[in-house]
């Protein structure tokens, strides 16, 4: 594993789209060295479920590389979500990254798991030998009345078994370091990653910063100015923004990033390039199958 530790985050292919272009994106990420990959999750169907374990067991067992798979609680029931985690544990998976999701304005929430602390305690308490990762949100979940409102909530999900926290997306590493100041002086112990989203197409910051509440600092809106309609060059400079906000907070002693990959391994290896000397490699003898002894 790296210190501070690197991870990735991957998706299924759109269902309208060949299976095997995830191939591509994990063939394009050569040269990349992460301690472990996230595999995104749906809204919770069966075939949502069914993708995350074959993507992860395919991380697992051909690339080599710990997997993380992601599971959305609101629209699981227990029986659900014992043949999800049943389903994982077949595909060598250990360790869960466990979510409230995004409400699907067509279905109703089951109502069993109302939040991502709920999963959590049900999976330490059913699958004790399986890792719990939890989603944190340096600005406050767009739903929280505030971020120590937030921060509270979080300090729930750790103790109810989270032991590992990634977080979402951000642009100022001012917000990301304000948020860890509050975790920890909450009690909040855990590992704490830092997610990256590079920028390399600006509806698509402006989509997800509405969605996730989050922050345009003037530089970034600066750049999305200048380059907004030249895809090619802001995605350049999406790959330069991205490593300087990964430098910057390396050298503040962060214990982890987590890169948001958008299935785009070109900007990948372009961040990896840019950053991989301030990470260094510690040797380990621990199963490439056990992400629990990479975090």
């Amino acid at each position: 594993m790296h210190a501070p530790m690197f991870s990735l985050e991957v998706f299924p292919p759109k269902r309208n789209a060949p299976v095997g272009t995830i191939y591509d994106t994990l063939d394009g990420l050569q040269g990349v060295d992460p301690d472990f990959i996230s595999v995104t999750y749906g809204h919770g169907s069966q075939s949502d479920r069914t993708a995350t374990a074959r993507i992860a067991h395919t991380i697992t067992a051909e690339y080599r590389i710990p997997a993380v798979a992601h599971l959305t609680a609101q629209y699981l029931d227990e029986a659900q979500a014992d043949a999800t985690l049943d389903m994982f544990e077949q595909a060598n998976v250990s360790a869960v990254l466990a979510l409230r999701g995004d409400r699907n304005p067509d279905r109703e929430p089951l109502g069993v798991f109302e939040h991502a602390s709920d999963l959590a305690a049900y999976i330490r308490r059913t699958r004790p030998g399986m890792t719990v990762f939890g989603a944190c949100y340096p600005e406050g979940h767009p739903q929280a009345h505030d971020l120590d409102e937030d921060i509270r909530n979080l300090k729930i999900k750790v103790d109810a078994g989270a032991t590992h926290l990634i977080s979402q997306l951000f642009y100022d590493n001012q917000d990301f370091l304000r948020f860890l100041d509050k975790a920890r002086a909450a009690g909040i112990n855990v590992p704490i990653e830092a997610g990256i989203m590079p920028v390399t197409n600006a509806g698509q910051v402006r989509r997800m910063v509405r969605t996730c509440s989050s922050r345009v600092p003037q530089r970034l809106e600066t750049m999305l100015d200048k380059w907004g309609s030249d895809p090619t060059t802001l995605q350049d400079a999406g790959i330069i923004y991205a490593s300087e906000q990964i430098a910057d907070l390396v050298a503040r002693d962060v214990e982890g990033i987590h890169l948001y990959t958008m299935n785009r391994p070109s900007v990948t290896r372009g961040i990896w390039r840019n950053v991989q000397p301030l990470f260094a490699k510690a040797a380990s003898t621990a199963p490439v199958s056990a992400v629990s002894a990479a975090v």
